[in-house]
């Protein structure tokens, strides 16, 4: 009853405040709106996704030098600056022990971008973020790329190179982990026990560098290399205290292949990562971990209005051949299964519903999920579920008032005291209310 009451007090909050004008840097570069490029951000349209795959430039500029000499050249009127803030609140159904409820982000997230074309064929999008939580700011998701364009069998053909920090940060569609739904939500929530490591583990831990290409405006391709980086930490890397520390490199795939028919818009594919990693060195015995992963995006406008719909699976494959050596699994071989659905319907980019359901399944470890207040598993099992839905409203285009309710049908292997200390899987039900601004 806590819940819906605190839901109905943040529906009035949002209902009651009052549009602003800005624009982000993306905008500001190419004199183009924001839902040119977004259905509502970081929701990518096709124009957004072809715009990202040109290296985040519109148009090529052409320069006389003075001699004579023709060259491509590419320079803003205006800094490609753009800065988000998010502020929120989440509220929980039961206090995690020893804390108060209704954890407040003022600001949960501030972000500076420097995104846009950097000059001919070449762009990217560099993030700078404040976290609430750390206290400080970092490197967040940085996507660096050069693009160009060509024939191939007679076809149009896309192609580029990418720097990123991030697996699955290059990608164009909002299927993968990196512009995954949710597109925001809480940083005081309590995290599930495991999770395939494509799913974020690795995100600004790494640098990365990449091939990618569309063929006909339907194949794309991509394959990228990673090695650990450590932001943050002393250089050289010497590993230590940092629970992934790559070996050699780890190779990241992507394939898909895009439709149109009548109104629709469909997106398969495949993406994954296969990584060793020494666990707190750069020597000694490897973790290895193998993620092969299957993705769908379909897309149908009614009108003015849009209904999307994004679909991804990991089955990860596990080989803890170090963590069981010392003693932090009961076997070395281990797998998990995560699974994620939403849809979302827009109401000219003003209002949306979205709805999701996911699921992480693996085997049994006492040891590797052992048992501990709040976070722990009381019968070594990971397996998690629940859903999420979220309501979301638009005033103008760069501002977002979302509220979020999460739910949960079991968490870390159970519904009832799945911790070991009599917390409940629901007990981390969580109602999360936010405002977004882009300038």
């Amino acid at each position: 009853m806590k819940l819906i009451v605190r839901m109905a007090a943040a529906v009035f909050l949002i209902l009651s405040l009052r549009p602003a004008n800005a624009v982000p840097s993306f905008a500001r570069q190419t004199g183009l709106s924001c839902n040119v490029c977004h259905s509502n951000p970081p929701e990518l349209t096709a124009f957004g996704r072809n715009f990202k795959l040109k290296g985040y430039v519109l148009t090529d500029m052409t320069a006389t030098d003075k001699v004579g000499n023709t060259k491509d050249l590419l320079l803003s009127r205006y800094i490609p600056l753009s800065v988000m803030v998010l502020l929120s609140n989440t509220s929980f159904q039961a206090n995690q022990p020893g804390t108060q409820n209704n954890a407040a982000g003022f600001p949960q997230q501030l972000s500076l971008f420097l995104a846009g074309g950097y000059a001919s064929h070449f762009g990217g999008l560099a993030q700078l973020t404040y976290t609430h939580a750390d206290d400080h700011f970092g490197m967040d998701n940085t996507d660096l790329r050069y693009a160009d364009q060509g024939k191939l069998g007679g076809k149009d053909w896309e192609y580029g190179i990418t720097l990123n920090n991030n697996p699955t940060v290059e990608d164009v569609w909002n299927s993968t982990p990196a512009w995954g739904f949710p597109w925001i939500s809480t940083a005081s929530g309590v995290g599930s026990i495991a999770s395939p490591l494509i799913d974020g583990a690795l995100g600004q831990d790494v640098a990365g560098i990449g091939a990618y290409s569309m063929w006909n405006n339907h194949l794309y391709t991509n394959v990228s290399i990673y090695r650990s980086e450590h932001a943050g930490a002393s250089t050289p890397v010497t590993g230590t205290g940092s629970t992934f520390n790559i070996s050699g490199v780890a190779p990241y795939w992507r394939a898909a292949w895009q439709q149109n028919w009548g109104g629709n818009y469909l997106e398969i594919g495949t993406y994954g990562i296969y990584m060793s990693s020494f666990p707190g060195a750069i020597t000694g015995p490897e973790d290895r971990y193998a993620d092969p992963s299957f993705d769908f995006q379909y897309e149908r406008p009614f009108g003015p209005n849009l209904l999307d719909v994004h679909g991804t699976y990991t089955y990860e494959k596990t080989n803890l051949g170090a963590t069981f050596g010392a003693g932090g699994a009961s076997t070395a071989a281990n797998h998990l299964n995560a699974f994620k659905l939403d849809s979302t319907y827009h109401w000219t980019n003003k209002y949306t519903a979205t709805g999701a359901i996911f699921a992480t399944t693996g085997n049994n470890d006492p040891l590797l999920y052992a048992p501990g207040p709040l976070t722990g598993s009381n019968n070594g099992s990971p397996d998690t579920s629940g859903f999420t839905t979220q309501f979301a409203y638009w005033p103008v285009q760069n501002i977002d008032l979302s509220l979020n309710y999460t739910g949960y049908f079991k968490f870390n292997g159970a519904t009832t005291n799945y911790d070991g200390a009599n917390r409940n899987a629901s007990d981390n039900n969580t109602v999360y209310a936010a405002l977004w601004l882009n300038f």
